[in-house]
């Protein structure tokens, strides 16, 4: 049997019958349910079913009688929880709770948000161990309500579960997902933390929402089911080295919410049972399609198929008729003279994330129904990348942005059923501002959601555990009668992935690193004094105005001293330097192509032509798609460098606007001891 909890407050059980769903029980509606998990006596079937809805917990027996209710107070709502035995495990944005028989135990406030808790195995470890998952890419370990230990992992992660469902042979093995799709397994000992594998994205997949063990495959080792945000469902296998390899994936049309292995639709065939946004739940099964049958088998199988097409049909006509009528209703009561408008409501599940890998920032926008169009619009300055999953229709508008600061306006129209689309944006570093999104779903009456993103004055910035102390660093330091929150305020409004509220303590360090050009920032505050250090010019200069203009804003006189140390100027040239020389060797290579095809064309081969052009012509297709893809790409490391010269003379107190034609000549020719040289010269 299979149970699930909805958005609607509902819990439903159900089993599979002949290919139908059959209802065991269902609960009346009530606030949304955040978390379901199964619990019972530890060493016995866990067979009671938990859920969370806002501050409260709930206890239901397998056949719908409810046995608990338990209001925790929390003054958040609750996000995760876990269960063993009689011990309760509950996280919600940033407070950590554990009760044990509904008598609270332990507490704990995070610096971060907390997305996900788990407990090892108290009946094998013999203690227990509760894991707090946190944005700031931390999982934490506490004993009682203390931190014992910090892990550092890749990215922000997103979910916890047991290896094996146990613990692996340990019963200390935990997996982790992160949001950028990376997954991991670490072993976490009395002592110390073991990385013991990792899987990167390479494959650019989405972020991972769940997880689950179970030896699908059937060779007795349990295997790993991934569910991913962007719809993906895996299978890895372990091998004889116990790493793990993909076996099987899958691709649903929406992001899989949940995801457990078991028997449920037929007797002796495994399935994948996945939950989606929009409320769907799937089983993906081990039965084969094309059964090996003699004749008789045959018309059984026919029969068998009409049956349930002839069941399906009827399905759908009765939906059709329930939608018909519902419509007829809404429109009497629409227009009576009583009535209220009745806007309908939906909800749009969104994700705005940097990703490392190409400085672009990635907007997921899901809607429970189907999108008809979404509009982008902007006021600060951002390139449109193409997505290849994106199958919208794009169409831009001209934009007056001197007038009302629009600087992008465009409309993206879904085909019929799309309930997800993904877009990526770039940034630059420096212009700060909002970017809306407008949802309108393909619903009656016409209604839409309008979101708002930030981007940040150091967008392309990512948080990071550790940085380079040796490279040439510039120094920021602001003094002033500022509190140590007013400050932090003012970082939140510059800097990604900084936790809105300020950490606990005097004093904190964040470390963050570009990911555009791979400079690094360290930023150190307390009550009346920041501290910020980098080896990029620019990225001082924009914190720099920023923070004096935050400070003006709130009539805070700074005392505002600088450092720059010249040597990291040629250190950031050389960091660009790799970047611009491909770049200018790649659209070099993609204005020759139409030429040399012409060259092909004329001498019916390509046998004169030197190798480096034959290999240009070879790589066509793939060149013209990568420059594609990267439009701008080129301009934007122009105005980096002409930044960086910009601010370099800013801090001595030279304008050297009028040299910018000369600069942008030697880049024209580039040649990186000729750039070297004019920074120098100039």
């Amino acid at each position: 049997q299979v149970v699930v909890g909805d958005h609607d407050g509902v819990v439903m059980c159900f089993g599979m019958k002949k290919g139908e769903a059959v209802t065991v029980f269902k609960t009346l509606p009530g606030q949304k349910i955040a978390r379901l998990e199964l619990g019972g006596v530890l060493n016995t079937p866990q067979e009671k079913i938990f859920i969370a809805a806002g501050s409260e917990i709930r206890g239901f027996t397998k056949r719908g009688k409810q046995f608990l209710s338990f209001e925790t107070n929390l003054t958040e709502s609750i996000k995760a929880m876990h269960i063993s035995g009689s011990d309760l495990f509950l996280s919600a944005s940033y407070i950590y709770n554990h009760y044990c028989d509904c008598k609270d135990q332990h507490y704990y406030l995070s610096g971060d948000k907390i997305n996900d808790v788990i407990c090892l195995p108290v009946e094998r470890v013999l203690r227990e161990v509760p894991v707090l998952a946190c944005q700031d890419r931390v999982l934490r370990v506490l004993q009682g309500s203390d931190v014992m230990c910090e892990i550092e992992v890749p990215g922000p992660p997103t979910v916890l579960a047991l290896h094996n469902g146990n613990g692996g042979d340990s019963g200390e093995d935990l997996l982790f997902g992160t949001s950028d799709g990376k997954l991991g397994l670490i072993q976490i000992t009395t002592s110390k933390a073991i990385h013991k594998w990792e899987i990167q994205n390479e494959k650019k997949r989405g972020g991972i929402l769940c997880i689950d063990s179970f030896d699908i495959v059937g060779d007795g080792v349990k295997d790993l089911l991934v569910g991913r945000d962007d719809g993906m469902v895996e299978v890895y296998s372990f091998d004889n080295a116990n790493e793990p390899v993909l076996r099987f994936d899958q691709t649903l049309s929406e992001s899989v919410t949940s995801i457990q292995g078991g028997c449920v639709g037929k007797d002796g065939y495994d399935e994948i049972v996945v939950s989606t946004y929009s409320g769907w739940v799937t089983g993906l099964t081990t039965e084969p399609v094309h059964k090996e049958s003699g004749p008789g088998e045959e018309l059984k199988i026919n029969q068998e198929m009409q049956n349930k097409i002839s069941s399906l049909r009827s399905e759908l006509e009765h939906l059709q008729y329930k939608v018909l009528q519902e419509r007829e209703k809404y429109q009497q009561s629409s227009q009576s003279s009583k009535a209220k408008s009745a806007v309908p409501s939906f909800s749009v599940n969104d994700k705005f994330t940097l990703n490392k890998d190409d400085a672009s920032y990635s907007l997921i926008l899901e809607v429970q129904t189907a999108i008809d169009n979404v509009l982008i619009q902007s006021d600060v300055p951002i390139d449109l990348l193409d997505v290849d999953k994106n199958s919208a229709v794009v169409s831009f508008s001209s934009c007056d942005s001197e007038s009302n600061d629009n600087f992008l306006l465009a409309t993206y129209r879904c085909q019929a059923n799309t309930t997800r689309l993904e877009l990526k944006i770039r940034s630059i570093e420096g212009q700060y501002g909002t970017l809306q999104a407008y949802v309108t779903p393909r619903i009656q009456p016409k209604t839409c959601q309008v979101r708002q993103y930030l981007i940040k004055p150091l967008s392309l910035h990512q948080r990071t555990h550790f940085i380079d102390h040796d490279r040439p660093m510039n120094t920021l330091t602001l003094t002033g009668q500022f509190s140590f929150a007013e400050l932090h305020s003012w970082v939140v409004f510059c800097l990604p992935e900084v936790p809105e509220k300020p950490p606990a303590g005097e004093c904190v360090t964040f470390y963050f690193q570009n990911t555009f050009l791979d400079t690094q920032l360290e930023s150190t505050y307390r009550k009346g004094e920041g501290v910020f250090k980098s080896d990029n010019i620019s990225t001082i200069s924009i914190l720099k105005d920023v923070l004096s203009k935050e400070a003006t804003k709130r009539k805070i006189n700074l005392n505002i001293l600088y450092e720059i140390n010249e040597v990291s100027v040629k250190h950031t040239l050389k960091l660009i330097h790799p970047k611009l020389e491909y770049q200018l060797l790649l659209a070099k290579k993609v204005q020759l192509i139409d030429a040399l095809k012409e060259l092909q064309v004329h001498e019916g081969n390509t046998n004169f032509l030197i190798p480096e052009y034959r290999c240009i012509l070879e790589e066509a297709d793939h060149l013209q798609e990568e420059y594609k893809k990267q439009p701008a790409h080129l301009e934007r490391l122009y105005g980096m460098i002409t930044d960086l010269f910009i601010d370099k003379f800013k801090f001595k107190g030279t304008n050297v606007k009028t040299k910018v034609p000369l600069l942008l000549e030697i880049l024209d020719s580039y040649d990186q001891n000729a750039l070297i040289a004019f920074f120098d010269a100039a």
